[in-house]
C-alpha cells in the first residue's frame, strides 16, 4: 500500500534529520497525525523561528538570537583562555558541567585530505587572528580524538608555534574516537585539569 503524498513527503522530510530512517520517520510523521491543529501550527511557526532568528555569533560561531552569545557578552568569563569545539552541542555539554569558565570557538569541521587550502584556511583563520588580537594566553582543543582531529590540532598549533600561546588538549582519559556529549561528568572534568 502506498500512503498518501503529503504523507510521504512528511516521512521523507523527518527521514532528513540525523539517525532518523524510514520506520522512524513513519511513526514521527503518524504521531503529528494525531496533533490538534494548534499543536501543528505552533511546531511549524517553532521550526520557521528557529530557522530565522537563530544566528551564528560573531565571535566564535556559537547559536544566537544577537549578533554576540551570551558567553562572549559575559564580562566575568576567562578571556585569556579558548576552548576549541567542533560543534555546537558540546558548548553546550560543558557549560552544563561546569567544568570551564573562558570562551569557546566552533572550528565546524576538522581538517580531511579533501578539504581545498582556502577551505581550510576559511576553517582556521578566523581562530588564529582572534587568539592574536585579542591576546590569548591558551587554546585547549576539545575535538573529537581521532586522526582528523589530531591533524586539525597539529595545524593550528604549527600556525600558532611563533606566538606566545599554550596550545593544550584534553587528557587522554577520554577514549579515541569517543564524543564528549556521551562522556561522564568527572571523566571531562578530570580531563579539562589534566590537559596537556
Amino acid at each position: 500500500m502506498k500512503y498518501p503524498a503529503v504523507l510521504e513527503q512528511l516521512i521523507e522530510n523527518f527521514q532528513q534529520l540525523p539517525g532518523i530512517g524510514k520506520k522512524t520517520a513513519e511513526r514521527m510523521a503518524f504521531a503529528v497525525l494525531k496533533w490538534e491543529k494548534k499543536e501543528i501550527e505552533k511546531f511549524s511557526s517553532n521550526l520557521v523561528d528557529a530557522k530565522e532568528k537563530i544566528n551564528k555569533c560573531q565571535e566564535c560561531n556559537n547559536i544566537t538570537m544577537a549578533e554576540k552569545c551570551d558567553i562572549c557578552l559575559d564580562e566575568k568569563r576567562d578571556q585569556t583562555i579558548i576552548c576549541v569545539v567542533e560543534d555546537i552541542k558540546k558548548i553546550k555539554t560543558l557549560e552544563d558541567l561546569q567544568v570551564f569558565q573562558g570562551k569557546y570557538y566552533v572550528i565546524e569541521e576538522n581538517i580531511t585530505p579533501f578539504l581545498t587550502s582556502e577551505r581550510i584556511d576559511k576553517l582556521v583563520e578566523p581562530l588564529i587572528k582572534k587568539a592574536r588580537e585579542e591576546e590569548v594566553m591558551e587554546i585547549i582543543f576539545a575535538l573529537k580524538l581521532s586522526i582528523e582531529g589530531e591533524t586539525t590540532m597539529a595545524y593550528i598549533t604549527k600556525l600558532l608555534e611563533n606566538d606566545n600561546i599554550k596550545v593544550t588538549k584534553l587528557a587522554q582519559g577520554v577514549p579515541h574516537g569517543a564524543d564528549i556529549d556521551y562522556i561522564d561528568a568527572l571523566t571531562i572534568e578530570r580531563a579539562f585539569v589534566e590537559r596537556k
